[in-house]
């Protein structure tokens, strides 16, 4: 219904915002980790929305990037997630990683978020894994670029985190520490190895 507001931000809660747009405020509630980089009042801000409805109210969802909408509308799909859980895993990580962990069914890392238990992070890598590419998810780790994902395909990012996976570590953390230590190793296979492991090791 509504596919984004762009105005001045005139308070900032716990866990909302009001958004004032053509002298009307409006109560948007959004991840605590899109709050963090909002701003402060009185900035001009464009937030994409999500109209929730229900019996009882009627709520504004909002986030930064086109993305995190995107995510959020699959999530809230999910049985057992609706908005409030929907929201919390977007605060605990950023949609590039949830969507990674759910593509490497990585459950362990989704589990982290408050509020969402192991059986409910299986639900939503089982409901959503078909919905989200493993394309897109390397195309988001390493950039979204189009040069990047012809690397991606066939490159030494892919060779290392490849090599990684076989050593056993999951793919999340494989593609994860490859993608820290990329801009320092380039292409040099072994470095992003050796790096790699480094950053997974502590």
């Amino acid at each position: 219904m509504i596919a984004y507001l762009k105005g001045t931000v005139a308070a900032i809660y716990e866990q909302q915002i009001v958004l004032e747009v053509n002298g009307i405020g409006y109560n948007i509630t959004m991840a605590g980790s899109s709050l963090d980089i909002l701003g402060g009042i009185g900035e001009e801000k464009k937030i994409y929305t999500c109209l929730s409805v229900r019996e009882d109210a009627m709520q504004l969802y909002g986030f930064l990037t086109k993305d995190d909408l995107d995510l959020f509308r699959l999530l809230i799909q999910v049985s057992g997630i609706g908005p409030k859980g929907a929201l919390s895993l977007l605060s605990a990580m950023t949609a590039d990683d949830l969507r990674f962990a759910i593509v490497s069914a990585d459950a362990k890392t989704i589990s982290k978020a408050p509020g969402i238990g192991a059986k409910t992070a299986q639900r939503v890598i089982i409901d959503l894994k078909d919905k989200i590419s493993l394309k897109d998810a390397l195309e988001a780790e390493f950039g979204g670029a189009e040069s990047d994902t012809a690397n991606i395909s066939g490159g030494a990012q892919s060779e290392a985190a490849e090599a990684l996976v076989a050593l056993g570590y999951s793919q999340a953390s494989a593609y994860k520490a490859v993608r820290t230590v990329a801009s320092e190793a380039g292409d040099d296979v072994e470095r992003l190895l050796k790096l790699a492991l480094k950053v997974i090791n502590g």
